[in-house]
């Protein structure tokens, strides 16, 4: 399971950048939107056979943000539930970490720019 999860939210990550640079009707989002509803149809069978459905909120407050001993505010990849956690790593991938946990300003940065996204996405799919 886990390599699909990685494998689909690698996709995901892909489109939704690919998208990011399209306005709202342009032709090329059209198979863009295509992947992305394939992707949330995987999803669905997925997340009904195997985890529980958590929106953001829910992975929001299931994320304990704690001080590490060098002060900074830190998440620990473990308590992030899945999804939610492989989303974050997909779309952080060349960010800096500590050894102990991924940095908490990212972790809500992505929170905050996960749901523009859904929002982008929503625009794209009532102009098409």
């Amino acid at each position: 399971m886990v390599d699909d999860l990685r494998t689909r939210e690698s996709l995901r990550r892909k489109a939704l950048w690919a998208l990011s640079h399209l306005m709202p009707g342009d032709l090329k989002a059209a198979e863009i939107l295509d992947v992305l509803e394939d992707i949330d149809d995987q999803e669905h069978v997925e997340l009904n056979r195997h985890l529980p459905r958590l929106d953001i909120d829910d992975a929001r407050k299931a994320v304990l943000i704690e001080r590490h001993s060098s002060g900074i505010r830190i998440v620990r990849e473990s308590s992030i539930p899945q999804p939610w956690r492989e989303r974050f790593l997909q779309a952080s991938i060349g960010s800096t970490r500590l050894e102990d946990g991924l940095y908490a300003h990212d972790w809500e940065k992505f929170l905050s720019e996960w749901q523009a996204e859904m929002k982008r996405v929503d625009v794209h799919r009532a102009a098409r």
